[in-house]
């Protein structure tokens, strides 16, 4: 069968993989074209265009790269009319699939959304659209199955991938001497996977991590953007930079800084401690306040519907709060204790292992 998978980010590519590992399985003689990234390629997918060169951030960075969106876009419907896929899977990237979704439509090829957009969060209007565009939606959130229910369309709740990425990770029990580290505990720093967003977060965590000098720090690097970058951020500091070992940074760290997104679920699964930061550019952030409707920026948060983990956004993300918040997942015992007992309430909600192949065996059954 002929696949054709759009992921627009670095988690996106992560779980496109784990898809593609187990539709490989499955299907004898597969096909795969994908836009996405350096572990779908791996896993076996011919990549049409790296993520690298899709992901803007934020209102004020999508109206500035229009013209390169909506370029885009239009490569990619003459690239699925030219490949003629049995079944389109898109991968979250909501601004992009969802015009995806509504030319495959019209063009009679199945569309199969894995991991939905988060549409609770904002833009709920977006439903009529995935109603009307969408043959199946697979969700890994629990509270996503009754959201869609609300609004009368069936889901398929698989679990999140993210249990079973962890779950067959090989630690490396030579992480330190392999990238000759010291001896003293680490200090994860987690900035995001945008250039706009690194430049903008890094400097502010480094201030804050750089006073706990009985720490060594570690900046999980994205495998997309190269180490130059972060050595122009990082200057003169003693700080390593690792760059596609995020998973033995984690597994050794006794704490992390880390921006909103999938590495706070992360980082939490691994039941490391963490402080969230996140700083948007003023108008985009000013415009997001105005339209999300949830009340937590982390996924650790909204799975939970509490405040499991301290969120520091836009004015409160500076290095002196962040030092604060760092230093109670630090040093206070108590604090470290109730963070872990929830991390395991957190792993029984997400649901058992098995997301990637629950979604293969679906997509590769309707196709």
């Amino acid at each position: 069968m002929k696949y054709y998978i759009i992921a627009g980010e670095a988690s996106g590519d992560l779980h496109g993989s784990n898809l593609i590992k187990e539709l490989v399985k499955l299907d004898l003689q597969p096909t795969i074209r994908a836009w996405g990234g350096d572990l779908m390629k791996k896993a076996g997918a011919e990549i049409v265009k790296h993520y690298r060169d899709l992901a803007f951030m934020g209102f004020t960075e999508v109206v500035m790269n229009l013209k390169t969106i909506l370029k885009n876009i239009s490569f990619c419907k003459q690239d699925i009319l030219a490949f003629k896929p049995d079944v389109i899977v898109l991968i979250d990237y909501p601004g992009f699939n969802l015009r995806i979704a509504e030319f495959a439509k019209k063009n009679n090829i199945k569309v199969v959304y894995y991991i939905s957009p988060q549409i609770w969060a904002w833009k709920e209007n977006r439903i009529t659209e995935i109603k009307k565009n969408v043959d199946e939606m697979l969700v890994i959130l629990p509270f996503e199955k009754n959201f869609y229910a609300k609004h009368k369309m069936k889901v398929h709740f698989v679990g999140h991938p993210l249990i079973d990425a962890i779950q067959n990770f090989n630690k490396n029990p030579n992480f330190k001497s392999l990238h000759n580290l010291s001896p003293k505990p680490i200090i994860a720093l987690l900035p995001g996977s945008r250039k706009q967003e690194i430049k903008k977060i890094l400097p502010i965590m480094l201030e804050a991590a750089y006073n706990f000098t009985e720490y060594q720090i570690l900046i999980a690097a994205a495998p997309s953007v190269e180490i130059d970058f972060y050595q122009d951020i990082v200057k003169s500091r003693s700080v390593s930079i690792i760059q596609n070992d995020t998973y033995n940074i984690l597994n050794s760290s006794s704490a992390a800084l880390v921006t909103s997104g999938t590495a706070t679920l992360e980082t939490a699964l691994f039941g490391v401690p963490q402080v969230v930061c996140y700083k948007g550019g003023a108008i985009s952030y000013l415009l997001a306040k105005k339209l999300i409707k949830v009340k937590y920026i982390s996924l650790v948060n909204l799975i939970m519907d509490k405040p499991v983990v301290k969120e520091l956004i836009q004015d409160n993300c500076n290095a002196l709060e962040i030092q604060l918040e760092l230093s109670k997942v630090l040093l206070n015992n108590d604090t470290i204790s109730e963070l872990k007992l929830e991390m395991i309430k957190l792993k029984e909600i997400l649901g058992g292992s098995g997301a990637s192949e629950k979604a293969a065996n679906l997509i590769y059954s309707i196709s």
